[in-house]
């Protein structure tokens, strides 16, 4: 989950998610959608897919990516418990120090 987070430190990576959350896109059709050059997209979808982020499936002559929900569904299930650990520890120092219990 570490690669996850780390891939998603970048905002082009991040746009790049939410493009392929309309629909599953070829890097050409992605790379329309930036002013950079195809490497520096290649670069960037090779770290997506090693984050287990996205998929690629090859569709004839061309990759065809779309994200891989399982990690983010992974990573919210992450963010819930902490969130809910972070709770009980407030609620617990809360009745320690109403109640002294």
């Amino acid at each position: 989950m570490g690669d996850a987070f780390k891939a998603l430190s970048d905002p082009t990576r991040r746009k790049i998610l939410e493009l392929l959350q309309e629909k599953s896109l070829n890097a050409g059709e992605i790379a329309d959608y930036f002013h950079i050059t195809k490497p520096s997209i290649s670069h960037h979808l090779t770290i997506l897919k090693n984050s287990g982020l996205i998929v690629d499936e090859r569709h004839g002559q061309n990759i065809v990516y779309s994200l891989d929900m399982s990690v983010f569904q992974d990573m919210m299930k992450w963010f819930m418990n902490f969130t809910s650990m972070g709770e009980n520890e407030k609620w617990k120092k809360h009745m320690i120090f109403l109640y002294g219990v």
